[in-house]
């Protein structure tokens, strides 16, 4: 009989001596926040994709082409560090496809898609990007597009 309590007792106070080392590690998360992991391949095509849709853009007014660079990185690495100005080039360049601007047919992205619709695809994402990265350069500019065409803000 004595032998079974100097066991339980040796079993009780091993448990008693290893329990705070288990609530010392108290908040410990499983691992990084998924959002912040960028494969930095991925990374650099995405920042290469963001250079030549901002050339599209900006220099050569050729929104068809920009909207599909920026299509291509939202849909291939939404976590993308520079992820607000895709956005923002999307959004801007929907919007000009709507009112028929730019250097480029907006019958070059798809033949059916009406103005209505350009202009709604503007709208999401430059609602996804005033709501989701409201501190970013880009959201006031953002915010102001959208209150043009009569959304006040988010």
């Amino acid at each position: 009989m004595s032998n079974k309590v100097r066991l339980i007792a040796l079993v009780f106070c091993a448990l008693l001596m290893s329990a705070p080392a288990v609530y010392a590690q108290g908040g410990v998360k499983s691992g990084p926040d998924p959002a912040t992991i960028r494969d930095p391949d991925l990374e650099k095509d995405s920042l290469h994709n963001l250079e030549v849709a901002r050339n599209y853009f900006k220099l050569k007014k050729a929104y068809v082409a920009a909207l599909r660079r920026c299509e291509e990185i939202i849909a291939g690495d939404p976590n993308f560090s520079k992820i607000q100005e895709v956005l923002f080039i999307a959004g801007r360049s929907s919007l000009s496809l709507a009112d028929n601007k730019g250097k480029q047919s907006s019958s070059l992205y798809s033949k059916s898609t009406t103005p209505q619709q350009f202009r709604d695809m503007g709208r999401d994402y430059l609602t996804k990007l005033v709501k989701d990265y409201p501190d970013s350069v880009f959201a006031k500019e953002a915010q102001d597009d959208l209150r043009a065409l009569g959304d006040g803000k988010p």
